[in-house]
């Protein structure tokens, strides 16, 4: 079973290093290189967020998946500005340094917005993308995303919040993992990065809004995946996304919440893997 040891890697991206993790085929040999972008939930990090997708994806891909600024292990620049645009700028400076030119994005949640800015700034290298829980039109502050943005470091919260808020299939929600969350979580650097991004002014982590416009604008080829019980980002979000998207389907899980990738990680891998290997 691979490991974050085994894929964990460090890049220089601008002012600050960037940690990440990378599998499959080197590109250059006609395998497409597919970028995963992870949430914006407390103790998130690239590997908590895509650990049982990489090593599936990467039997068939080239699989990239940055811990974005702010998140994980990835430096945090004193002056940086948290914001949709920053987090977007990161991860081009990640990939112009890797030297990636085309890829799929399969975002998650805060990622799947980025992955949407991405196909607006640069719709000629996004060769398609999938966008799982992911905000967009229609979407409105739930209780999910109260509990997720209220969150204080504590075992019991972390429980609390992954089995009340994250999953259906609540004995996925195991000792082993909130331990993990709630460690990664209560980082003095993480936990003071996490409140500034959403609560103080300066930062604009919550401008994640998009217009009918610019969805309809968004030409690359989208599937768009949601949990059917999500309580963080409503699955008729998904629905209105998929029917704005000029070249869109929709999948939607049943028995499952704002994890798709975890709570069914086996179909979510096979359904994702058909559409990227779709002509």
């Amino acid at each position: 079973m691979t490991s974050d040891t085994d894929t964990a890697k460090r890049i220089r991206t601008g002012e600050f290093e960037t940690h990440y993790h990378e599998a499959g085929q080197e590109t250059g040999q006609g395998e497409r290189t597919v970028l995963l972008l992870h949430g914006s939930g407390p103790g998130v990090s690239a590997w908590a967020n895509w650990s049982t997708n990489l090593p599936v994806l990467a039997e068939r891909f080239h699989v990239i998946a940055p811990d974005i600024v702010g998140y994980g292990a990835t430096e945090r620049p004193r002056d940086i500005i948290y914001s949709l645009r920053s987090w977007t700028d990161h991860v081009w400076s990640f990939l112009d340094t890797l030297g990636v030119q085309q890829f799929a994005i399969i975002g998650n949640s805060l990622g799947g917005r980025i992955a949407l800015e991405m196909a607006a700034d640069a719709p000629d290298r996004v060769e398609r993308m999938v966008l799982m829980g992911s905000p967009g039109l229609g979407m409105y502050v739930t209780e999910g995303l109260k509990a997720l943005r209220a969150y204080e470091p504590s075992p019991e919260n972390m429980a609390a919040l992954l089995r009340d808020y994250f999953a259906v299939d609540k004995s996925i929600i195991t000792p082993e993992l909130v331990q993990r969350r709630y460690a990664a979580s209560q980082e003095p650097e993480a936990h003071a990065a996490y409140r500034s991004m959403f609560f103080d002014p300066k930062h604009k982590g919550n401008e994640l809004g998009i217009t009918e416009e610019q969805v309809r604008a968004t030409t690359t080829r989208t599937l768009v995946v949601h949990g059917r019980e999500d309580l963080v980002v409503p699955k008729d979000v998904g629905w209105t996304m998929a029917n704005a998207l000029p070249d869109a389907d929709l999948h939607l899980f049943a028995h499952c919440g704002h994890w798709t990738q975890i709570e069914r990680s086996a179909d979510f891998n096979a359904v994702v893997t058909a559409f990227l290997e779709e002509n």
